[in-house]
């Protein structure tokens, strides 16, 4: 019997009209939208009505707030009023293991491939920063991009597009989208956002396939963008980065990654690939690949027993 595992299962005795208006994955991407919006809106409101805001330190956690806090917020009301479930994916026994590997693995992924660019002579070292402003970076780019976009694009995007349509078209679906959504930042190209899509779209994805887990996901995004900004002094997706180390990089683009950092460098696509590979292995190993929806029986859509593990409740 297959061992994948499913986040949510429309009840078997949801009333058609509530199969496709609430229920159904298009229904309820919807509803996260709208959700969002209406959250964006009120915190926009909020922020008016506090007055300016002065404190570099203030200005960071009202970012925090509208790039982690409104993902989240709308993310539970989808949990808890329309898929009516346990939190499974976040479960807060899970937070401190789930973030702890996460963390690691993204610092070390990320630093394999400064070492890489360093052995190539592509990446060189020109001084230290001990006054980089960090904590600015690990609360925008690192804790806020890490939570808010792996909500959105993992905890949203792929476990619901995963639920209807299989692992493989969620994936394809969920890594274009992030790859898209990072053409609009500075220095970015068509194959920036190429690069991104392969090596972080479907990595996560893979990630989330493998674990179950968005917390593994959010700990290491957060430390892929600030080992690579706050640690090396690369630019994280085109955005100026305040290091640590004072860095450059040389040789052709497709090398170093140009002025969008070294996400769009063959070598992270090389080296993120090939954790992607060996993450499908595991999920291949472990029949954890989810088939579309009209190829699964009655039985094994409907069996609870094929939802999160239960270490991970």
């Amino acid at each position: 019997m297959p061992h994948y595992r499913l986040a949510f299962v429309t009840p078997a005795d949801a009333p058609a009209w509530q199969r496709w208006l609430v229920l159904s994955p298009l229904a309820r991407i919807v509803f996260f939208i709208v959700t969002m919006l209406i959250a964006g809106k009120l915190f926009g409101l909020l922020m008016h009505a506090s007055g300016p805001v002065t404190s570099p330190l203030a200005k960071n956690l009202w970012e925090l707030g509208f790039r982690a806090g409104l993902p989240l917020l709308a993310y539970l009301a989808l949990v808890k009023l329309i898929e009516r479930r346990r939190l499974r994916e976040l479960s807060l026994r899970q937070l401190v293991p789930g973030t702890a590997i996460g963390l690691a693995a993204g610092a070390l992924l990320f630093s394999a491939v400064v070492g890489v660019l360093w052995l190539l002579g592509s990446y060189h070292v020109t001084g230290t920063d001990p006054n980089a402003h960090w904590l600015a970076a690990a609360l925008t780019v690192g804790l806020g991009a890490g939570i808010g976009e792996e909500i959105m694009f993992r905890g949203v995007l792929y476990r619901i597009v995963e639920e209807g349509l299989g692992t493989w078209i969620a994936l394809a679906i969920s890594a274009l989208f992030f790859g898209a959504v990072h053409l609009g930042n500075p220095g970015a190209t068509l194959w920036a956002g190429a690069a991104i899509a392969i090596e972080a779209g479907i990595l996560f994805g893979l990630l989330y396939l493998v674990t179950r887990s968005l917390w593994v996901c959010m700990g290491l995004h957060a430390a892929w963008n600030f080992m690579q900004g706050t640690v090396y002094g690369i630019p994280v997706s085109g955005t100026h980065a305040d290091g640590w180390l004072v860095s450059t990089r040389s040789g052709p683009d497709w090398l170093s990654g140009g002025v969008f950092g070294a996400e769009a460098s063959v070598v992270a696509l090389t080296l993120c690939l090939l954790v992607s590979l060996a993450l499908l292995v595991v999920a291949r190993r472990h029949d954890l690949i989810v088939p579309p929806r009209w190829r699964r029986s009655g039985v094994q859509a409907s069996d609870p027993s094929l939802s999160m593990p239960p270490t991970a409740g």
